[in-house]
């Protein structure tokens, strides 16, 4: 085990990619088994010392910044343990670069693909991580089938999908060390949206796995897991291409969509997007930095991908050849068959955040970015009211990201600190409309720290307090992850 305590040797533990300020810690600890981990909290629970859970710091909402207590940082747990047909396992601490490598290298693959590469498994899961396949394949909960856990108390917990389930709202979990553990479930119902990170993942009859996916280190510490894994597709199709009308890419957009759910839901071969991501005129202006050859006449780009097989390839790219002719997509956009080129058009879509992290730096703001998602019947409208509210604010944005899943990210680029708070007067009108018409608060970066106040527009004072009895039936004395999806006054 490694332990710094030194100011210098534990800065960059105390921060990520949300810019949030003035993290600090006693210490932080790297161990290197599960028994360490286990004695770390043992130790942290007997003495009510609270503990926060670092994983690569790649996430953006506060969640590995720790204001008191010790950090323990995955950093260590970094084996690969196996590559099978239809599996895989890991420690925490594998990143998820690493990992699909080794996965590919099988002809296999691991669906979830989050914009940052470097995040680790584990963060993966306490997030509910998700990305641009999302739209076809779903977040890291559908391919979780075991998780390794170790409980506030230092107890191991090893859960496999399908062994546990909840039984009208209640769940008992026994223990190795002969405890057990049983609560009832909140009784707020999941927002009705293809994505959701918005605080514990509940279901009268759910299993229990799901329980700790996406619960944002507040009820154990993920040690390993075990993954589903699918055959590697055989060949792919991939573009980015432009429009010069924003109403004709929106009619593209929902109509790929459309096709897309109606032929995988018919299990019929045909057009089926596996991503659906867009870009905006002012994520254009941003990217035309490091792209100038992204057309000057072009007011929005969506990057697309499709999974093909030799025998139908042809008949693929005929199919999205007519859709883009029918909505009018400029000639010069980009396509790609092979690995080369297709990997040139994902670092494209991955460019903006970069960008977009490199922006909040140099004006040392706080990030103010969007991560909800709404129904299907409600992202017009949405969308719609993103727009209008931000071109009359005079303040820099983009808009980006999933819009297959209904799911685009809002940038506001504040410049100072007058442009900081009227930017974070946008977000909350954002948030109570996308909380008017069902929406969630995040659809795949989690709550953590930053965000946490708002969860109250989307929950109810009860749901909540339901919510922290929840995480003290698992961690009585509340030393995990203090602070992240509620206030610690809850608990």
């Amino acid at each position: 085990m490694l332990i710094k305590s030194s100011p210098d040797e534990i800065q960059s533990f105390l921060s990520d990619a949300s810019y949030m300020r003035d993290g600090r810690a006693e210490r932080v600890v790297i161990p290197e088994s599960v028994e360490e981990v286990s004695d770390i909290l043992a130790s942290a629970n007997l003495n009510r010392q609270p503990v926060t859970i670092s994983g690569a710091g790649t996430g953006t909402v506060g969640g590995r910044v720790a204001f008191g207590g010790i950090v323990l940082a995955t950093d260590r747990l970094n084996q690969i343990k196996n590559v099978t047909g239809q599996s895989a396992t890991a420690e925490a601490g594998v990143t998820l670069s690493d990992f699909q490598q080794a996965v590919d290298r099988e002809g296999l693959l691991y669906p979830p693909d989050p914009t940052e590469r470097g995040c680790f498994l584990g963060g993966n899961v306490a997030t509910n991580a998700s990305g641009s396949r999302t739209f076809k394949y779903g977040p890291t909960r559908s391919y979780i089938n075991w998780l390794k856990i170790v409980l506030a108390d230092g107890d191991v917990l090893e859960l496999r999908r399908g062994e546990l389930r909840a039984e009208k709202g209640r769940i008992k979990v026994q223990l190795s060390s002969g405890k057990t553990i049983q609560t009832t479930l909140p009784t707020y119902q999941l927002p009705q949206t293809r994505k959701n990170a918005s605080g514990y993942f509940v279901a009268p009859d759910m299993d229990v796995i799901d329980l700790f996916i996406g619960s944002e280190g507040t009820l154990g510490v993920v040690v390993e897991i075990e993954a589903r894994l699918l055959p590697k597709p055989k060949g792919l199709l991939s573009g980015v291409v432009f429009f010069e009308s924003e109403a004709d890419v929106l009619a593209f957009v929902a109509n790929a969509r459309m096709r897309s759910l109606e032929n995988r839901a018919t299990k019929k071969v045909g057009l089926d997007a596996r991503a659906l991501e867009f870009f905006d005129s002012e994520s254009l202006n941003f990217l035309r930095q490091k792209y100038p050859n992204v057309p000057e006449t072009a007011v929005a780009a969506v990057f697309f991908e499709q999974e093909t097989a030799p025998e139908n390839e042809d008949s693929l790219m005929d199919e999205w050849m007519a859709l883009l002719e029918d909505h009018k997509a400029m000639s010069n956009s980009w396509f790609a068959t092979n690995e080369q080129d297709q990997a040139q058009l994902r670092e494209f879509r991955h460019q903006l955040p970069v960008l977009m992290n490199e922006w909040f730096a140099r004006y040392a703001q706080r990030k103010v970015s969007t991560d909800m998602a709404v129904p299907d019947e409600a992202f017009p409208g949405m969308f719609r009211i993103y727009q209008e509210t931000l071109r009359a604010s005079g303040l820099r944005y983009t808009i980006f990201g999933h819009i297959g899943d209904n799911h685009v990210h809002v940038n506001i680029l504040p410049r100072n600190d007058e442009e900081g708070t009227r930017a974070r007067e946008l977000y909350v009108k954002f948030l109570r409309h996308a909380a008017s018409v069902g929406g969630t608060l995040s659809a795949e970066h989690g709550v953590g720290k930053l965000k946490r106040d708002y969860l109250k527009l989307f929950y109810s004072e009860e749901q909540l307090h339901q919510m922290a009895r929840l995480k003290l039936a698992f961690d009585p004395n509340g030393i995990l992850g203090r602070g992240n999806i509620f206030d610690e006054k809850l608990i």
